[in-house]
């Protein structure tokens, strides 16, 4: 028997009995609708209106390069990303520095970190100089993080930094000073999640001398009687009047489209981003389809007619990225894509870690750089955090990368900013594993990477290292279908002299200068050839290949795609099947089986071509109960359930799985004819990410409690 699987999973246990595998649809509960207007025009609050009429701006696709402030109260500690769910897990790292800097969190919550945040230094001014003289053409501010607090004057979140803390508008702050300086301006909103995100902060110690003593989550308005935050209620900030596990009610899903249209309509944003997979509460409401469609609408009342804005979330499939721009965290795509997207990254931890500055540890201009000119190849924008302060400054170390980046784009920036993909995207081997979280697998590049940008006829070749020998562009040799016409001109960006340079059947060889005008990526202008938009590009040999997501720690990765044969299982003496990780057959150019604390998955999912099989030896006939392990997209719900996934790789915290036994109404069948047990094959529906479950699709009723990686989908 072949079981094939299109969802993730880590472990899967069944009961007695089957062969052909069907899935029995869930009965559909109706989505929450949000009260609450949509602006007039039209979009509407449709994947089909939305996905046939809207249009990337073009103010987007000439800025290439954001700068983006991921600040919040999370700053305050300087400990990294997700202090503010961390500081309640008993024994972690967060945990063990709270209790000691500002005690135990029955005691002294997040609500109280949100009061120290004062951002006493911050100068928006200035700080936008120095992003814009490092080339960003867009500014991304955070407007509220999954702790819930909203860094503006908002109108339905009581907990904000205008009532509590900075005592600041600073969202509109940012506004001004980036506008001011001509920069368009984005605000950021990851609350979607907050209801499941704060769960840890319901629990209490289970060991030592406050065990069992409840954390401040559960506390209501009636509690701050005489103290600092008499009159406002934690429940605002924390909202966990909910068992654990519980989907998001009415009044969450009202509360979070009032905010997010309070914010839209307050600061008018360019870009509005979303921390969500497809859309917001999605499966819970259909939120994310009226925010879509209010803000397009608003957007053509704000600019005469005319739809300037970008909405971006993560893990969208082909058909959605007409309506959305897809956004990768930490990672990248391994091709041109067809329409726009974009990478959010960081040069360090989300939020501020002073163990970064201390350590030295920022990405380096240099790999800024090369990721954004492979991005920009590739019809993408990069959208790079650098963390600020609570105090509101940036360290010296940053503004040292901001320095260099400024140096480069002295040089370079006309072969970025305003261009187009060319043809190709580039010459090399393969450099990446598409998706999000694949740039910590993403090699160093050398002067064997050749990268293309384009405006018209003219061709910008980008060699992200320097050549110690003569440059060979395959693409362009003689004869080559590519390309019509002959070179008339190569020049180097920033060199003062005449380059030496010829066309032969190899490629156009160019002869780099004694000296190098910049320090990383060096860009040849390249002009005369004219380019062969009917040329067949699919299997040009030079071309970059995707590469596979990196295997298990420790094990070397693959250069192609292949079958990862699995072990057949045999049923265990009380009739059931455990089919693990570790037993699957992985069809792709991605899935890898990995381990997480010890325990295998399948991970790096994020192509819906991969998939996954195990055979077992079926002895007994019957009905088989399905329970899955699985571990959700950033972003993502599994199913109904509510699953918040770790957003910060680089703490290294492992992802914690859904386990949970379906309910008879959705439950998987497997029925093996009382005639026929034995083996069998069944391909079962792949992963995808449409609107809908289609037939076959397995759908669970699970929660996780604790962050899964976004490479585990």
């Amino acid at each position: 028997m072949l079981i094939a699987c299109g969802v993730a999973v880590a472990g899967l246990l069944v009961g007695a009995g089957g062969e052909v595998w069907k899935a029995k649809a869930a009965d559909a509960k109706p989505l929450l609708t949000p009260a609450g207007p949509v602006a007039a025009g039209p979009f509407k609050p449709e994947w089909e209106s939305l996905e046939t009429q809207y249009q990337t701006p073009e103010w987007f696709r000439d800025a290439k390069f954001g700068i983006w402030a991921h600040w919040t109260a999370q700053c305050v500690p300087e400990q990294g990303d997700w202090y503010a769910r961390r500081m309640y897990e008993e024994g972690s790292p967060d945990y063990k520095y709270h209790v000691e800097h500002y005690g135990h969190p029955s005691k002294f919550g997040f609500k109280d970190i949100c009061n120290l945040w004062k951002a006493e230094k911050w100068e928006p001014e200035k700080l936008i100089q120095l992003y814009k003289r490092a080339g960003a053409k867009y500014f991304v501010a955070l407007a509220n993080h999954h702790c819930n607090f909203d860094c503006w004057d908002s109108k339905y979140q009581p907990w904000n930094t205008v009532n509590v803390g900075p005592k600041k508008d600073i969202v509109g702050g940012w506004a001004e000073a980036a506008r001011k300086a001509g920069l368009r301006f984005g605000v950021t909103v990851h609350a979607g999640r907050s209801w499941s995100w704060y769960e840890v902060a319901q629990g209490a110690d289970k060991t030592g001398p406050l065990a069992g003593v409840p954390y401040d989550g559960k506390l209501t308005k009636a509690d701050g009687k005489g103290q600092w935050w008499d009159g406002l209620d934690p429940q605002d900030l924390y909202a966990q009047n909910h068992k654990p596990g519980d989907k998001p009610d009415q009044a969450y899903v009202d509360k979070f489209f009032n905010r997010v249209k309070d914010l839209v309509d307050k600061y008018q944003p360019d870009l509005l981003y979303f921390d969500d997979g497809v859309l917001p509460l999605n499966n819970i409401s259909d939120a994310g389809l009226r925010i879509a469609a209010n803000y397009y609408n608003s957007s053509i009342q704000w600019h005469g007619g005319k739809n300037e804005a970008v909405m971006t979330t993560k893990g969208l499939n082909p058909e959605q990225r007409k309506a959305l721009v897809w956004d990768i965290e930490r990672g990248r795509s391994d091709r041109c894509e067809p329409y726009p997207w974009q990478t959010d990254t960081c040069i360090g931890s989300w939020h501020y870690a002073i163990s970064v500055f201390e350590n030295h540890r920022y990405k380096t201009a240099t790999t800024v750089l090369t990721t954004l000119i492979d991005i920009v190849s590739k019809n993408g924008n990069l959208l790079l955090n650098v963390p600020v302060k609570g105090d509101g400054t940036i360290d010296a170390d940053e503004v040292k990368v901001l320095g260099d980046l400024a140096k480069w784009m002295d040089v370079n920036s006309e072969a970025v900013f305003g261009t187009r993909p060319w043809l190709i995207f580039g010459e090399g081997a393969g450099d990446v594993s598409a998706g999000n979280f694949g740039e910590r697998n993403a090699r160093a590049y050398s002067a064997t990477d050749i990268r293309f940008t384009c405006k018209g006829d003219t061709v910008y070749a980008f060699i992200l290292g320097w050549p110690e020998k003569p440059v060979v562009i395959r693409s362009m040799a003689k004869g080559s279908p590519l390309v019509t016409g002959d070179v008339n001109n190569v020049c180097l960006l920033g060199a003062d002299c005449k380059l030496e340079w010829s066309r032969t059947d190899e490629g156009l060889v160019i002869k780099p200068p004694a000296k190098q005008p910049c320090e990383s990526a060096y860009a040849f202008k390249i002009t005369g050839l004219k380019a062969n938009p009917a040329a067949d590009v699919s299997n040009l040999p030079y071309v970059p290949k995707a590469l596979p997501a990196a295997p298990a720690k420790g094990k070397a990765a693959s250069a192609k795609a292949k079958v990862t044969p699995g072990k057949p299982v045999s049923q265990a003496a009380d009739g059931t099947l455990k089919l693990g990780a570790d037993a699957a057959e992985t069809h792709g150019s991605r899935i890898k089986v990995e381990a997480k604390s010890g325990k295998p998955n399948l991970g790096f999912w994020d192509d819906a071509a991969d998939w996954a099989a195990w055979k077992a030896n079926v002895t007994q006939a019957g009905t088989y109960e399905v329970s899955i392990t699985a571990a959700a997209q950033k972003g993502e719900y599994v199913g109904r359930g509510n699953a918040p996934a770790n957003d910060d790789d680089s703490r290294g915290v492992a992802p914690a799985y859904i386990t949970r036994r379906q309910s008879a109404q959705d439950r998987l069948v497997d029925r093996v004819p009382d005639d026929r047990p034995g083996e069998g094959r069944n391909q079962a529906a792949g992963r995808d990410h449409d609107r809908g479950p289609p037939e076959g699709r397995r759908r669970l009723e699970g929660h996780q409690p604790d962050g899964g990686h976004a490479h585990c989908m």
